[in-house]
């Protein structure tokens, strides 16, 4: 596929494209630049973002919630620091810069960046999406670009400027962190489609992941989520309710990791439901389902009026009252894509339903999977290590968490899994990657490889620095104008011209 920009179907005003075309140029040269940077350099610049967005947690956190009318400040601010210094803590360790020299296979690996980053953030985790991105396209190397959703566009834009401050003053090349502060989707195709983007990191809406994998770019993109979470007769029944209720309500449930649908033994459904009574749960009468069920959906949609609420505002907005909980709990008799409450639901409500063993709960995993969630998220407590792996093996998602919350669990802040923002679904949820987005996702190496054979000596590379060796450079370049202009031709002096022009611009850039 050609990776040209083409014409959008609505004109974008000249002056707005231009505009935009003028980003990603400056991202391109300050990528350039980047790329030979040294790594104690790279360290001082994701040190002083990561500072900066550490500091005003709190006040994004607030600022998001006011924009866009989702979610808790204080579970926002715990995302927003674990995204910033948690993020460095995790990886900061971590060389992307070296070579990385392996004298048993002979081999030498010369870490290549990206380029540009063009960035997509959800309106859902605004501000975190934002230090996320940016500080792992930092470690990499990459120049990178923001483009948040419409609804989140005031607080992204303050945050990213925040951040670009904070890394020029560090060190990094002015244009290095970027954001379009009046994004429209005209625009982000015409973007993402753009030769001077390498890179597209989309996290979003299902239409925005798939226009950004037609753009003929790069991208790497992730599917939605639609978490099933199987509590069987062998866990901590107590312990289990406790801990779906605070990962369903965490920031009013908009991680889309967060558990849609549980799955309860039979056997301890009646006492799993009195547990989650005693945990914040309120079990809705069949009336209520009803009500929710109207509410929720328009039509076959989701109402995105909902989404980020607390239940104590849903249920009123469906007509009855729920004081006082924190999840609002739908027990169903289908657990079917038809039965549009074990859907996807970024908001705390909860479908429940039996099932009578393992194999039961697999299949009805599978089923309320079948048409959205694939790849992503699943959840279950036990202590029965064969409940977990047939579990594990049958449904179809790429991380299960074992008794812990699903949404902090699956996105890895509870876990062992890649701390992260954006869930790749891999190939069965049509995404390009499978793990949770990390550093190494950002880039890639140029292998040096010796011939295997013994006698073959590999060579010794301890102590070259790739950024530091000497290059091939033309003389002065001033002689070779006056070479040219004593009789040369037109073109040789254009192209002369415009290398003595791309000098000082690398050495403006370099200053």
């Amino acid at each position: 596929m050609s990776n040209t920009t083409s014409e959008p179907l609505i004109k974008i005003p000249d002056t707005v494209l231009e505009t935009a075309r003028m980003k990603l140029d400056t991202a391109r040269w300050a990528a350039t630049k980047l790329a030979r940077t040294e790594r104690a350099t790279i360290s001082k610049i994701v040190n002083a973002v990561s500072a900066a967005g550490f500091a005003k947690a709190r006040h994004f956190a607030e600022l998001a919630v006011q924009e866009t009318g989702y979610g808790v400040v204080e579970h926002k601010v715990m995302k927003n620091e674990a995204c910033s210094k948690g993020v460095v803590e995790l990886y900061g360790g971590l060389d992307f810069v070296s070579p990385r020299i392996d004298p048993s296979r002979k081999m030498v690996e010369l870490p290549r960046p990206a380029g540009v980053v063009f960035a997509l953030i959800p309106v859902t985790n605004p501000v975190a999406t934002v230090f996320f991105k940016t500080l792992l396209a930092l470690m990499t190397r990459n120049a990178i670009v923001l483009s948040p959703h419409p609804a989140a566009k005031a607080v992204c834009t303050q945050a990213a400027h925040l951040l670009a401050a904070a890394a020029k003053q560090a060190g990094a090349p002015d244009g290095i962190i970027q954001i379009i502060e009046e994004p429209t989707v005209p625009l982000i195709e015409a973007m993402m489609a753009d030769e001077r983007v390498d890179l597209i990191v989309a996290t979003g809406g299902p239409a925005m992941v798939k226009a950004a994998y037609r753009s003929g770019t790069p991208a790497l993109g992730v599917g939605p989520g639609n978490a099933p979470v199987v509590v069987d007769n062998t866990c901590d029944l107590k312990q289990a309710a406790g801990r779906i209720v605070a990962s369903k309500s965490f920031d009013n449930s908009i991680l889309c990791t967060n558990e849609s649908t549980v799955l309860a033994f039979s056997s301890i459904a009646d006492r799993l439901l009195q547990e989650f009574k005693q945990a914040g749960g309120h079990i809705c009468t069949p009336e209520e389902v009803e009500k929710l069920r109207t509410l929720l959906f328009t039509g076959n949609q989701f109402n995105t009026a909902i989404i980020g609420k607390n239940a104590e505002w849903i249920a009123r907005e469906a007509g009855f009252s729920a004081k006082g909980a924190k999840v609002l709990l739908t027990p169903v008799s289908l657990v079917q894509p038809e039965e549009k409450l074990v859907r996807e639901k970024l908001c705390p409500v909860l479908a429940f339903a039996r099932v009578d063993g393992i194999d039961q709960a697999i299949s009805c995993s599978r089923s309320m999977m079948r048409l959205s969630g694939k790849g992503h998220s699943a959840a279950i407590h036990s202590s029965r290590e064969g409940h977990i792996l047939a579990f594990a093996s049958a449904v179809p998602a790429l991380r299960i968490a074992v008794n812990t919350g699903c949404s902090l669990g699956a996105s890895g802040f509870e876990t062992n899994l890649g701390p992260s923002m954006t869930i790749g679904t891999g190939f069965v949820g049509g995404s390009s990657i499978g793990d949770n987005l990390t550093p190494d996702h950002f880039v890639q190496f140029a292998r040096i490889a010796y011939n295997k054979q013994a006698q073959e000596v590999f060579g010794s590379f301890e102590g070259l620095d790739p950024l530091a060796l000497p290059r091939t450079r033309a003389v002065s370049s001033q002689p070779a104008l006056t070479a040219i202009a004593g009789g040369a031709d037109a073109d040789a002096m254009r192209k002369e011209l415009r290398k003595i022009i791309l000098e000082e611009l690398s050495a403006v850039l370099a200053a």
